[in-house]
């Protein structure tokens, strides 16, 4: 007997894996408060080789509007800043001496418009990364029924992979919902 539920699960995973990174995207977009994850990207020249900034120092947000990084070496300051400004967080930082401090400036209504719209592209992206995988699941199991499995065991399939569907769905659009309501709220 041919079984379903392995192209069931392959498709629930490739569904997850398109949240996850959507999670990522939208955490990496700017939304006016203070977020230390907006300083993943950013790598800094430690002995040779370029590491994240979390790994050379501690990051923390001691207030909405401010990021601190407390390097653990004070030789690595001005390589810290460097970093920041050639990155592209859009960000001047200021040191004491002894840590970096990032003044989150506030949004104009402009960019939350369009920080909002790239949050919607990012949603819907990863609304077409779950069709595909919805599509692929359906694809295998008609090619099932081809090998001898079952119609209506192909159609019951087939309605598990478009609840799983739409379940995934509806967790984007209330991802995409908070990460709006963050975005423009002043």
């Amino acid at each position: 007997m041919l079984e379903v539920k392995p192209h069931l699960t392959a498709a629930e995973e490739s569904m997850e894996a398109s949240i996850l990174f959507l999670d990522e995207s939208l955490a990496h977009i700017r939304a006016g408060k203070a977020n230390a994850r907006i300083l993943d990207g950013v790598r800094v020249d430690y002995y040779g080789s370029m590491v994240p900034i979390s790994t050379v120092s501690t990051i923390t947000t001691p207030d909405a509007k401010t990021i601190s990084i407390q390097p653990w070496e004070k030789g690595l300051i001005s390589a810290i800043e460097k970093a920041i400004l050639n990155s592209d967080v859009g960000i001047t930082p200021m040191n004491n001496g002894e840590t970096i401090r990032l003044g989150i400036p506030p949004l104009t209504e402009e960019r939350r418009k369009q920080l909002a719209k790239q949050s919607k592209a990012e949603c819907e992206d990863a609304k077409i990364s779950i069709r595909n995988a919805r599509r692929d699941a359906i694809d295998q199991l008609k090619k099932m029924v081809k090998d001898g499995l079952p119609e209506d065991v192909e159609k019951d399939a087939e309605a598990n992979v478009q609840k799983i569907h739409d379940r995934y769905i509806k967790k984007i659009d209330e991802m995409f919902v908070a990460k709006e309501k963050e975005i423009l709220t002043v």
